[in-house]
């Protein structure tokens, strides 16, 4: 069962609400932490943006819905009408995200057929939870996106890694190698969910610094290179055991894969800093990805069948290996600058 810290937040959102809603003695506060639920975002930013644009849609809601209300009634077709018309403005204001509560504001507002203190009463609610929301947002567990994306970035390697590491050599059993890189998949997706998060929230909340601009591309080659390995993954199970193959195949696309993987590996090591100046692993990977692909064009025998599958499997692996060496060159360029900061005392914030 999971748990974390947006579950736990959305839990005390709620009670937040709920008191507030009694506090302010308000008849009904259901609406209030219905609002508290929808008002959870993942980051402060889009706290604060959700924040903004909800008030716009609630008020232009209840506005429709109140007018609805005396000229139209209640009735279920009325109701049904305004809330074509309140998603259809939504849609042009680009407010999306925000049509759901807005509509639980307009059915509501529009059963009092047309009491404006209803009305009133009932956008004081949504407010109430929108706010509690976005003040348990801010000030319990605050969104970190940097050390989340870092953190999953390191986890996210660790199964790439291990699915490389079997892919070729068959090894692990074929239902636990589709669930494990199924949930490979869907942990690149939010890391990549993560990253646009970090991305928005970078732009919107402050001047992008040099520095901040730096971290930016080292979190995107990061990103790349774990979606072009998974992209080898795809390649190997869709076709690497359609073709036929000799065993030197094998060992030759088993070989670079495990290189590449220690590369990888060694990559993320310099970005934490954990490795000696000059280490030995450090000679860029260009002549052995370039000698790979070439072996596996040399063994290519049109007389078996499947070849061209084999050759589809070379070209993701050999990509694999070009985004590796570009990684490589964005983290010897940021250990330099970091150098180089240290040196005139003006140390920058961790990558």
């Amino acid at each position: 069962m999971a748990f974390g810290a947006r579950i736990f937040k959305t839990g005390m959102a709620v009670t937040l609400a709920l008191y507030l809603s009694a506090l302010l003695q308000f008849s009904s506060p259901v609406g209030a932490a219905i609002a508290a639920i929808f008002a959870m975002q993942p980051s402060i930013y889009r706290s604060w943006k959700y924040f903004l644009e909800q008030i716009e849609t609630s008020t232009m809601g209840a506005i429709l819905a109140l007018l609805g209300g005396m000229l139209l009634s209640n009735e279920p077709i009325a109701i049904g009408l305004i809330c074509i018309l309140v998603i259809m403005i939504s849609m042009k204001m680009n407010r999306a995200d925000t049509i759901g509560l807005t509509l639980v504001t307009v059915i509501s507002v529009m059963e009092a057929s047309g009491q404006w203190q209803f009305a009133m009463t009932r956008f004081l609610l949504t407010l109430t939870g929108i706010v509690s929301a976005f003040l348990i947002n801010i000030i319990v567990l605050p969104p970190k996106p940097r050390k989340q994306y870092i953190q999953q970035i390191e986890n996210v390697f660790a199964s790439l890694s291990l699915l490389l590491r079997t892919a070729v050599s068959h090894e692990m059993k074929e239902s636990v190698f589709r669930d494990e890189k199924n949930g490979l998949e869907s942990a690149i997706k939010s890391l990549a969910d993560k990253y646009s998060l970090f991305e928005e929230e970078q732009k919107q909340l402050r001047r992008a610094k040099y520095s901040h601009t730096r971290q930016m591309v080292v979190y995107k080659n990061l990103l790349f290179s774990l979606q072009k390995g998974f992209d080898v993954l795809e390649a190997v199970d869709r076709h690497y055991f359609q073709a036929e193959r000799s065993e030197a195949t094998d060992q030759l696309f088993d070989r670079h894969l495990e290189q590449l993987i220690k590369y990888h590996e060694h990559i993320l090591l310099k970005f934490e800093d954990k490795l000696k100046p000059n280490s030995a692993d450090t000679v860029l990977l260009g002549d052995d990805n370039d000698s790979f692909l070439e072996a596996a064009i040399r063994g290519y025998n049109a007389e078996k069948s499947g070849q061209l599958r084999l050759s589809v499997v070379a070209a993701a692996v050999y990509d694999y290996g070009y985004q590796l060496e570009r990684l490589d060159k964005v983290a010897e360029q940021m250990n330099r600058l970091l150098t180089e900061d240290k040196d005139t005392h003006n140390v920058p914030e961790k990558i």
